[in-house]
């Protein structure tokens, strides 16, 4: 009898491969054989329904995210709001955007300690473990914090005093918790300014470590067609001069597209509608990723068929060797 049960349990073990090797799905894991970046260039993903709705579906019943924030960082909730009905109201399905505290803690930390409001505050790395300790929130497993115009106060090694040393100990500490790293937004000072060579820093860090990275000031450096703006003094508001031209990108992209089909009104604090859009957009895309979808070469699956074949035949395998018991 102990025989069958467990032949059993094997059988359904493959079926639950089989299943996710269809979805691009794999099992999510603290170690990083290559970074994660969420940046401009991944918008499209979500923007275009190009990521399959089971893998939103899973990473809505596998993550429980503790994100903290002031008045920038909450562009990123403001966005995901109205998300799910802006897709419905272009054909979506109904509630596959739709998420609850469980999913999503937000503004989670900050009452474990003193001074940890955002990224800027002193405190900001022992609120996370105070709260990672509580037994309360058990079941974290994915950690956020934003800046909120801080980020260029550190550089160097107070960069590494105050920011990636303590994460790069948070995650030691706690293997089974993934954090996710963030760069500070624009704030219209250009490459090489203060707040590039603090986001180049961060960037640096991630891509050579394998770490997890939202990147915030990319995000906010191109319009949703690709035209850049960072090397235009792009402020956290969109807007942008050179030393012949000026305008705001979202305001002008919004212009001239359909509210409602092209882009939807969300709360974008110091900023636009759009810009909260594409910060919802990558958001999104990162969720899926860190709850393991993981389509093989270049965002496709060329191999699933190749690995269904596989998952089938040892399904077949087991079936046929427990049918063999009865």
């Amino acid at each position: 009898m102990k025989i069958k049960i467990r032949r059993y349990i094997l059988l359904q073990f493959f079926i639950v491969i089989l299943v996710m090797s269809n979805m691009g799905i794999t099992t999510p894991t603290a170690a990083l054989t290559q970074p994660i970046i969420a940046d401009h260039t991944i918008v499209n993903m979500i923007r275009y329904n190009q990521i399959p709705e089971s893998a939103i579906i899973h990473a809505k019943n596998t993550l429980h995210i503790a994100y903290e924030h002031t008045s920038h960082g909450s562009q990123i909730p403001g966005g995901m709001a109205p998300l799910a009905a802006f897709k419905e109201g272009i054909g979506g399905t109904v509630g596959l955007y739709s998420y609850n505290s469980t999913f999503l803690h937000d503004d989670a930390m900050a009452s474990y300690a003193t001074s940890a409001a955002d990224l800027g505050y002193a405190d900001w790395a022992e609120a996370t473990r105070n709260y990672l300790e509580d037994p309360v929130n058990a079941d974290c497993n994915v950690i956020m914090w934003s800046w909120c115009g801080q980020v260029d106060d550190y550089i160097d090694q107070t960069t590494i005093d105050h920011y990636l040393g303590p994460m790069s100990q948070l995650e030691t500490d706690f293997p089974d918790v993934m954090f996710v790293y963030m760069t500070g937004h624009v704030e219209g000072l250009g490459i090489g300014g203060s707040v590039w060579l603090s986001n180049e820093q961060i960037r640096n860090h991630c891509k050579d470590n394998n770490k997890i990275l939202f990147d915030f000031a990319d995000i906010e450096s191109y319009d949703p067609d690709g035209n850049y703006y960072g090397d235009k003094n792009v402020t956290d508001s969109c807007s942008w001069y050179n030393a012949t031209h000026s305008g705001n990108w979202a305001l002008d992209w919004q212009a001239t597209h359909t509210e409602g089909v092209d882009w939807y009104d969300c709360v974008c604090a110091h900023s636009y509608a759009l810009n909260g859009n594409l910060k919802a957009y990558a958001i999104w895309w990162l969720w899926v990723k860190l709850s393991g979808w993981n389509p093989t070469v270049s965002e496709g699956i060329a191999f699933a068929p190749i690995i269904s074949i596989i998952a089938i035949s040892i399904v077949l395998m087991f079936l046929k060797k427990f049918r063999g018991t009865n």
